[in-house]
């Protein structure tokens, strides 16, 4: 009876456990923010940033889960290094006061066992506005050549760029931007704190 009491107590501590929230750190070698805008109507322009950093931590039996990312802006990568300055001035991300861009979520939603959104705090420019994300992709899986739980996602918004007091050029350049994260993050390792 006392084996089976044990047995019984082991399970109840393991399922706990598993029911815990899990962390997973950005891996930012494979984490792509990029935004596209229309340029004069003539194109779609797409642009990145080179470095990310932060945190998402997911609990699948509760479906809740938070999102927390640091963009440096001054990784901005258009491809020539001319519009890389251009956009870093006070007319766009003012990268010499505002050196980085952060989203912190306020709330995940599910459907079934995948995350297909979440909302939270934009900051661009020391200005901080909602956004919802809606994930369009999203995995987990042991991670075949890190030996590891990984995560990963696409994500995108639609956001005014007039609204985070960079609003030089509309309308021809066009106020609205798309925002879109490709994300993958590895569990945290309890040896790794």
């Amino acid at each position: 009876m006392k084996r089976l009491a044990l047995v019984a107590a082991l399970a109840a501590v393991a399922a706990t456990a598993q029911a815990a929230p899990s962390t997973y750190n950005i891996d930012n070698s494979h984490t792509y923010p990029h935004f596209s805008y229309s340029h004069l109507g003539y194109s779609t322009q797409t642009h990145k940033f080179d470095k990310t950093s932060g945190k998402v931590v997911m609990d699948f039996d509760a479906k809740t889960g938070s999102v927390d990312v640091t963009i440096d802006a001054t990784s901005v990568n258009t491809g020539f290094a001319l519009f890389d300055e251009h956009i870093q001035a006070e007319d766009f991300f003012h990268t010499a006061k505002y050196p980085t861009i952060t989203f912190k979520s306020t709330d995940m939603k599910f459907k079934g066992n995948k995350p297909v959104s979440v909302a939270g705090d934009l900051t661009i420019k020391g200005v901080t506005k909602p956004v919802k994300l809606d994930i369009t992709h999203f995995k987990c899986m042991p991670h075949p050549m890190l030996k590891a739980p990984a995560c990963g996602a696409n994500a995108t918004a639609k956001v005014k760029r007039s609204e985070f007091n960079m609003g030089k050029n509309v309308p021809f350049v066009s106020d609205e931007v798309t925002l879109t994260l490709a994300i993958e993050a590895v569990m945290e390792q309890p040896d790794a704190q």
